[in-house]
């Protein structure tokens, strides 16, 4: 099984490198599944009923969130009913939405869960013993389990990918916009990369305008952020996995641009 993971797509600029690429990539890798995040799909903040219905449209199945999931509150209206996108498991009890999920394909059922760092995020609860429990309950449906870690420090993602090595197909960081050169399977088969990296604008500073952040840091004044325009970039990563194990024989990282 080859399965496609897109790293954060940021506002129009994410979405648009997601309408030019997707249908090639997923014709070339001969993807079964695709999945992606989409906490900044949003005009960079959270996601909308409408910008989650065109990201399936264009052939993306499954989506997940991170720490920005509540930025938009149309969200609030639909998580609850929507079973293809999942917000992180280890917001408290009550939160709306689901902290995972599942995508059927081929006759195969695959398992996705959604976790959030704690290191320079918000506390939420702890996401390695949460993890276990979560993954116990996916197992009892399938042996295919993928894990988004979406976290800050690079520590905690590298703690987590060696804590679950074994016990899940794959571990996928996002969240700092920034692919890693990391990509590998682990010991006893759990693919891991530390971030996936962003789909958005090229030429900016995690998809913000640089100007606006580059002033920001040398006047520490507060200014709006504003999605930057120009050259776009795809970043994803394609898993091979091994449908009835559930082990991982492989892990590829994709660029992909479109130049101003």
């Amino acid at each position: 099984m080859r399965v496609l993971f897109v790293g954060d797509i940021v506002g129009k600029p994410g979405r648009e490198g997601i309408k030019h690429f997707l249908k090639p990539l997923q014709q070339d890798y001969d993807i079964d599944v695709t999945i992606a995040n989409a906490e900044n799909a949003a005009a960079g903040k959270g996601l909308t009923k409408e910008i989650a219905n065109e990201l399936f449209d264009y052939g993306i199945q499954f989506l997940t969130m991170g720490n920005h999931v509540w930025d938009n509150r149309d969200i609030m209206n639909f998580i609850d009913r929507e079973t293809r996108i999942i917000r992180p498991a280890n917001y408290p009890v009550g939160a709306p939405g689901q902290g995972y999920g599942f995508i059927r394909t081929k006759g195969y059922k695959i398992g996705v869960l959604n976790l959030s760092g704690r290191i320079f995020m918000n506390p939420l609860d702890d996401p390695f013993s949460g993890a276990i429990r979560w993954i116990n309950l996916l197992k009892q449906e399938t042996p295919i389990v993928l894990v988004d870690f979406h976290a800050e420090a690079t520590s905690e993602k590298v703690a987590l990918g060696w804590f679950l090595d074994g016990k899940v197909s794959a571990v996928l960081g996002t969240h700092t916009h920034i692919q890693t050169a990391d990509a590998r399977v682990l010991p006893q088969g759990t693919a891991y990369v530390t971030d996936v990296g962003m789909t958005g604008p090229r030429d900016s500073v995690l998809g913000i305008k640089k100007e606006i952040i580059i002033n920001r840091f040398l006047t520490q004044l507060p200014a709006k952020f504003e999605l930057a325009n120009g050259s776009i970039q795809l970043n994803a990563v394609v898993l091979h996995i091994d449908e009835k194990s559930g082990k991982a024989s492989g892990i590829e990282t994709i660029q992909r641009f479109i130049e101003e």
